[in-house]
């Protein structure tokens, strides 16, 4: 499920009463946001309630949904949604219907107080999560059999459990960067930012998985690389625009950003020039250039390695959509 794949991705979404409205977005949006960056339908989800209805958020913004949940032996993976007053859920009812699912389902994710939903059907038995910080003392308390950590998000085999509505944001993305690559997790995550401009401030650099840049170094490197798209820059020159060795900005990378320098750089100009593949008419050689590569066959090679098809294909693929 969280291999590198270019294949739909279904997922079944269990909203509970009292859920907050951002809690849901956190799941969906980053997959509404990959489907529409990379022009394709890599994810679809189904939203259910316990009983049909739409839910109640905490915001009385109600949440449509498919139906009631009434498992039978689907295998997508369920995500499960909760945040305040959970224990009025956790019916016995519920229970044996997330235990039931759970033999086939090839994933289940406890978000925020789903956790204490899945701990209640015995489905954590064993696992490494987490929870919202504000539980962490009394879900550890109420179940020393599961190794409480203190992370954002958890993911052990089959059993994912985030600790509230940023780290599912942070969740989601790590999903797609697994599925599809850190150049799409990288483009959507940039969608959800807002860049405050400060004097002496740092860069807020857009979060991939647990990484959180707190490094000044480091937000510098990502704005000369973002000011540079066109004309990269080497490392060596880069790590002395910031002050420091190669060999440490190549460090400073890999504990924050979980990449190399250079994979970070080619996912930035390959996201600005697949927009223009999209977005434009330009012409490839012209893209090419705007965005740093040497000639118009290098930027397709590079491009077809990362986004496993041509610049050409994803013009013709977008043309006959737009027809049908």
């Amino acid at each position: 499920m969280l291999d590198l794949s270019s294949e739909t991705l279904d997922l079944d979404i269990l909203v509970l009463p009292e859920t907050n409205l951002i809690l849901v977005a956190s799941v969906i949006e980053p997959l509404r946001a990959a489907n529409r960056i990379s022009g394709r339908q890599l994810y679809r989800w189904r939203l259910f309630s316990p009983d049909g209805l739409p839910v109640e958020t905490l915001s009385r913004i109600p949440v449509p949904v498919d139906g009631a949940f009434r498992p039978e032996q689907e295998t997508q993976p369920l995500f499960v949604l909760s945040s305040y007053q959970w224990r009025t859920s956790a019916t016995s009812a519920l229970r044996m219907q997330l235990s039931r699912t759970a033999r086939y389902r090839s994933l289940m994710a406890g978000i925020e107080s789903g956790s204490w939903l899945l701990a209640q059907a015995s489905l954590l038995d064993g696992c490494s999560v987490t929870v919202h910080w504000e539980d962490r003392e009394e879900f550890a308390a109420a179940y020393p059999h599961i190794a409480v950590m203190q992370e954002r998000y958890v993911i052990d085999g089959k059993r994912v459990t985030t600790g509230g509505s940023l780290p599912t944001l942070d969740l989601m993305l790590e999903i797609i960067r697994r599925r599809q690559g850190y150049s799409l997790a990288l483009e959507v995550s940039r969608l959800f930012i807002y860049e405050q401009e400060r004097a002496g401030g740092l860069l807020q650099v857009p979060a991939l998985g647990n990484m959180r840049i707190a490094d000044q170094r480091v937000s510098q490197a990502v704005r000369l690389m973002e000011e540079t798209v066109d004309a990269p820059m080497t490392l060596s020159r880069l790590a002395r625009r910031v002050g420091i060795s190669s060999r440490h900005l190549q460090d400073l990378f890999h504990e924050t950003m979980g990449v190399a320098p250079h994979q970070h750089y080619l996912a930035l100009r390959l996201n600005m020039a697949r927009r223009k593949v999209i977005e434009t008419k330009s012409d490839f050689a012209d893209i090419a250039a705007l965005t740093g590569f040497n000639s118009s066959s290098a930027f397709s090679r590079s491009y077809r390695a990362h986004y496993r098809e041509s610049p050409t294909e994803t013009r013709r693929r977008l043309r006959a959509a737009a027809k049908g």
